[in-house]
């Protein structure tokens, strides 16, 4: 069984884009677009986070219709983001280097070894996302089809380096 997500804490995360900044890892003025995790569990974002610090993990997807939902705008090249891990505390910040929106079904074979999950394959990767964007469609109270609008984002770490 998966463990719902608590909220992000925003506090932590303005003490944490504070340092970021006194780092110089980003310029100053500079500001990020959302603090959230990936997954949609405790222990996934935990798992995906480290794949982001510690692995391969340089490339992410998201359902159109999840941003739509909350009237988020879609991730633009450029956008600094902090990525919080499954209790909601802020652990690093990636900048969007590609943004593609295309269907599902339209992912390639080095966007999934990209995204750095499991044994980083197309059918991997359409698998595990099928199941998380089933998922979503059904909290969204959508139906869900092979051919649902993705956000297909890639990404570079900024901090930590």
């Amino acid at each position: 069984m998966m463990s719902e997500l608590p909220d992000v804490d925003t506090a932590a995360v303005e003490r944490f884009w504070g340092d970021v900044i006194a780092t110089g890892s980003v310029p100053a003025g500079a500001r990020y677009v959302d603090a959230d995790c990936f997954g949609d569990s405790v222990e996934l974002a935990d798992e995906l986070l480290s794949l982001i610090l510690h692995g391969p993990k340089r490339a992410t997807a998201a359902c159109v219709a999840e941003h739509e939902a909350v009237d988020a705008p879609l991730p633009q090249v450029g956008d600094l983001f902090i990525a919080t891990d499954g209790s909601g505390q802020p652990c690093a910040v990636i900048r969007t280097t590609d943004v593609r929106v295309g269907p599902l079904s339209s992912v390639d074979d080095q966007f999934a070894w990209d995204e750095g999950e499991g044994d980083r394959s197309r059918a991997y990767w359409l698998e595990a996302h099928t199941a998380c964007f089933t998922r979503a469609y059904e909290r969204l109270g959508l139906d869900f089809h092979p051919d649902v609008p993705v956000v297909f984002e890639r990404f570079e770490l900024v901090h930590p380096v």
